[in-house]
This record gives C-alpha cells, sequence and structure tokens, in this order.
C-alpha cells in the first residue's frame, strides 16, 4: 500500500495564497513592504500544495517555514529543494518558537489530507478496512485502539459526545466496551464503524453512521483543538504588524474556535478595575469569511464544509 498513487486537492488554493499575500489596507504605523520579500508560516504543509504555490509568488528574499506532525509529509516536503523553504517536523502547536513578529503571514489548513484518508493503514476511515490507528504522527502516542483498550465508557461517550457532536454517543460507547469485555478490544476500522452502525438508529441522509465517532476519535488521539488554540495564541506574538492569519477549517467545532479568537481579539479591552483608563487596543482585524466556489465543490466534494477566516494583524 506504500507506493498506492493516494492524490490531493488542496482546497481553497488559489484563496489563501491571495489572502495572505495581499496588502494590508487602512493601518497606520504598519510599515509599506512588498509582501513577496516576507516570511511565511504554513503551519500544516499535509502535502504541500499551499506551500508550493506561495513558493512560487514569493521574491528571492521570501521565506517559507512549515511544520507537520505527519512522516509522509515530512518525506514530501524533503522533495522541495528551495532554499527559501523549511520544513519543521513538529505540531503547530510549537509555532510560539518562531520570533516574535517575524512572520508576515500564518496559514493554518485544518483538514486532513487525502492520501491520509485514503490510505487504510492510517485507519483515518470507515470506508477501508485497517488498522485503527488515526496519529497524525505515526511515531509516537497512544492510537486510537490502545486508547479503547482501556477506556471507560463515561470517558469514551464523553470524547464522542463533545468532539463528534453525536446524540448517540452513550449507547456507541457501551458497545465499545461490551465487545471488548466478550471478544476483546476494537482493533481495525471496519469492526469500529459496524459497532457503530449497529448503535445508531438513525442518521442523516447520505451520512454514514461512523461519520461523527471517526471524527471525535481523531480529534481526541490527536489532541487537534487544543493544539488550534496554542497555536492561534502563538500567532499573535509570531506576526508582524499588517501580517496576515488565514485559516481553514472543515467542521464546526475548529471554526468556532477559529472565529471567537477573532472576534475577542478584534475588539478594546477595557480594565473593569480602572474605568478611566484608556483600554488595551485590539490585536487582530476581522477580514474575510470566504467559501468554496460550487465549482470547487463539483470538482472536490471533500471542500464543501470549508471555511476560511481572514484576520490582519494590528500595529497595537
Amino acid at each position: 500500500m506504500e507506493n498506492a498513487p493516494w492524490t490531493h486537492t488542496t482546497v481553497l488554493l488559489n484563496e489563501a495564497i491571495e489572502a495572505l499575500l495581499n496588502k494590508p489596507q487602512d493601518l497606520p504605523d504598519v510599515p509599506d513592504a512588498d509582501p513577496a520579500d516576507g516570511a511565511y508560516v504554513d503551519a500544516t504543509f499535509g502535502r504541500g500544495g499551499h506551500s508550493r504555490l506561495l513558493l512560487s509568488r514569493l521574491s528571492p528574499r521570501g521565506r517559507l517555514t512549515a511544520f507537520d506532525k505527519d512522516p509522509a509529509a515530512i518525506a514530501e516536503a524533503n522533495t522541495i529543494t528551495d532554499p527559501r523553504f523549511a520544513i519543521r517536523h513538529q505540531g503547530f502547536r510549537h509555532l510560539h518558537e518562531l520570533p516574535p513578529a517575524s512572520a508576515a503571514g500564518v496559514l493554518m489548513d485544518l483538514g486532513v489530507s487525502s492520501p491520509q484518508i485514503d490510505d487504510p493503514t492510517r485507519g483515518f476511515s470507515f470506508r477501508f478496512d485497517g488498522p485503527l490507528d488515526m496519529r497524525m504522527d505515526t511515531t509516537r502516542g497512544q492510537s486510537v485502539a490502545q486508547w479503547l483498550a482501556t477506556a471507560e465508557t463515561r470517558e469514551i461517550a464523553e470524547v464522542i459526545r463533545d468532539y463528534g457532536e453525536e446524540r448517540f454517543a452513550g449507547p456507541i460507547a457501551k458497545a465499545i466496551v461490551a465487545r471488548r469485555q466478550e471478544r476483546g478490544p476494537v482493533s481495525t476500522t471496519g469492526e469500529l464503524a459496524q459497532l457503530v452502525a449497529d448503535a445508531v438508529k438513525t442518521r442523516e441522509p447520505g451520512q454514514n453512521p461512523a461519520t461523527r465517532t471517526f471524527q471525535a476519535l481523531r480529534i481526541f488521539i490527536n489532541a487537534e483543538l487544543e493544539e488550534l488554540q496554542e497555536a492561534l495564541a502563538a500567532s499573535l506574538d509570531v506576526l508582524q504588524p499588517g501580517g496576515r492569519l488565514v485559516v481553514i477549517s472543515f467542521h464546526s467545532l475548529e471554526d468556532r474556535i477559529v472565529k471567537q479568537f477573532i472576534a475577542q481579539h478584534a475588539r478594546e479591552v477595557y480594565d473593569r478595575r480602572a474605568p478611566f483608563a484608556p483600554p488595551k487596543p485590539m490585536k487582530l482585524r476581522a477580514l474575510d469569511r470566504i467559501k468554496p466556489s460550487a465549482a470547487e465543490v463539483a470538482a472536490n466534494p471533500r471542500a464543501r464544509s470549508a471555511i476560511m477566516r481572514v484576520a490582519v494583524r494590528t500595529a497595537a
């Protein structure tokens, strides 16, 4: 399976790069610099679609640093020989390690890449039977199978409910534990998908019963929401005044975090203990919310749930 020709179509490719490179508008005290000369961060390299297009738009003085936890993504990144490019085998929670105010733009594409989904050995998909793994970084940490082998019913139900917004979380968790007690732990994606299908009595038309459970377990085992929150906080320090924050999310939990983060930092903060003191200035300004075009969704159905939010770092 290692050499299977899995391909990945980058979602909102041109829109994301345009958003990164557009000059800031109406920002006093921000130096007027050519965006093509800037240093940028692709916080989730994936299979490199955004990185490659961005490199093609940068000047010889431009720079790009990328992050990814997936060894397969690192192998892909290592095929890029451009001296302006550097890859770090780390999750994007390590964004804070970059120098303060060093980036002209930070891009976060929060989607799982198609090769990850389509490779049965990774365990991300209920459509293919394979080991129940789901780790982004297969060199460290617990797999989903290992966690489910010891987790209590209550823990499993909480994860599936909180991260999958699954109303049948309780019955699914009970089925997983009952199966473990009767015949041993669930170890493959096919076994888990069948257990969920048997426990979920109704589902939206066209949606596999296991969709929400697989999403929840993947988010949990990779601590995706916690990492997103850490990376967003770090972006405030890493972005220089006028620098762009561009985040593409694919489900409501992620988008809610991004939306609330931008809103929180896009307003002046008053100290109630010092009502006459000047407010702390806002750190971000929301610029845009973009969804894929009908043509993109028709060509790549996996793009249908994507939402891209764009904000600019103010001079505060």
